[in-house]
């Protein structure tokens, strides 16, 4: 009789065990809490935070390589040696300002909420990730931390046929309020400006209109705003030389409409009791990246004046020109794309370049695990 064999169980060995492999933004929230916790002690976020904290690395992940993709573009005499790559990244303050913003309720997988800039700290040599509030942010904000928030806020632009009349507050009436009425909607003629208006239904006396003229909110310009955006003139380049001037319409309607509604959140007044460690953590890290974008445009202004006259002689040149833009105007998710397609050409044709429409309130535009390149690129570097 044939002896039975006798089986064993093997046990497996470490190598044998099949790891787990971590998805890149799950490094990075791990990342973010073990720096958070180093600089500023313990924390615990909810799930929903948690989902925010993997929408800022697929964010801040794009971010670097659209400007590593404009560094490689310039001159190797004008590039910054250091990369615009993770390695190269100020971890403890990304960590901290990823953390109060999530916390806030920021989520830049949603259009105009918040967005990411890289900008080089020379100090420590490596990038600082700065962040830019969006207007819906700035909605978001004031809500959340508003003293007195209206029910409504109502944002209009007035053109020439429009019939707008303001009724302010005055001894005989307590209310503040106005009639407004388009007489031609397909034919409104030039702005003549725009107002918003704080609606408080319980209590109308604390209704609150506010009056600009066209003049007034061009003054709130930035002072390096873009042509694509803002319209005008810009500078065409062929074979390296500016080749006069060309007329570009832009989106000038809808940096008016940006530019009131920020005035009208904006001037919502912060609770202090509703203030908190993050909200103070936002608010002085957008005074440090003001003044890091301010000296940014500078330098990316003379940029521009010396590479003009360095590369005069030169057949193609990449010009820094396309850079210098306002901060809070082109960090827009779908403006920012279009500045990436304008940098392209080398010899830009002589047409307008058109940024598309800024997203309705129906876009969300979730990108949450809708970047498979962002997860694959941060799988290649394991770096969290």
């Amino acid at each position: 009789m044939a002896k039975k064999a006798e089986i064993t169980k093997k046990e497996a060995t470490p190598n044998e065990v099949a790891k787990v492999e971590l998805t890149p933004s799950t490094r990075f929230t791990n990342t973010v809490m073990r720096e958070y916790s180093g600089k500023a002690g313990s924390i615990e976020l909810s799930s929903f935070q948690t989902r925010l904290i993997q929408n800022y690395f697929i964010g801040v992940d794009t971010a670097l390589k659209m400007a590593e993709d404009k560094r490689l573009k310039k001159p190797e005499s004008k590039r910054d040696s250091a990369s615009v790559t993770w390695k190269n990244i100020n971890m403890e303050s990304l960590a901290i300002q990823v953390v109060a913003c999530s916390r806030i309720g920021f989520d830049p997988g949603l259009p105009n909420h918040i967005n990411m800039v890289p900008y080089k700290n020379n100090t420590t040599g490596k990038y600082d990730i700065v962040f830019i509030e969006g207007y819906r942010g700035k909605e978001l904000k004031a809500k959340k931390y508003g003293f007195d928030v209206p029910d409504k806020v109502i944002i209009e632009i007035v053109f020439e046929t429009d019939v707008f009349i303001p009724i302010k507050r005055d001894s005989e009436n307590d209310v503040e309020n106005y009639e407004f009425k388009i007489t031609k909607p397909f034919d409104r003629g030039g702005v003549l400006g725009g107002f918003y208006y704080h609606l408080f239904t319980e209590n109308p006396e604390k209704n609150r209109l506010m009056i600009y003229n066209l003049a007034e909110i061009e003054k709130r310009k930035p002072k390096y705003a873009s042509a694509e955006f803002w319209g005008g003139d810009k500078t065409v380049w062929k074979n390296g030389k500016p080749a006069g001037k060309e007329h570009v319409e832009g989106w000038f309607l809808e940096m008016i409409f940006k530019t009131i509604f920020r005035l009208a959140y904006d001037s919502i007044t912060i609770d202090s009791k509703k203030v908190d460690d993050d909200f103070m953590q936002m608010v002085s890290a957008e005074k440090i990246n003001s003044d890091k974008l301010e000296n940014r445009n500078e330098n990316l202004k003379n940029d521009s004046a010396r590479t003009i006259e360095s590369n005069a002689n030169q057949e193609e040149i990449s010009m820094p020109e396309d850079d210098v833009q306002d901060a809070e105007e082109v960090q827009d998710e779908r403006e920012d794309k279009v500045i990436e397609e304008a940098e392209k050409e080398k010899e830009p044709k002589a047409k307008n370049l058109k940024a598309p429409p800024p997203p309705d309130e129906g876009d969300t535009g979730d990108i949450g695990d809708a970047n498979p390149d962002a997860l694959k690129s941060g799988a290649k570097e394991k770096l969290f």
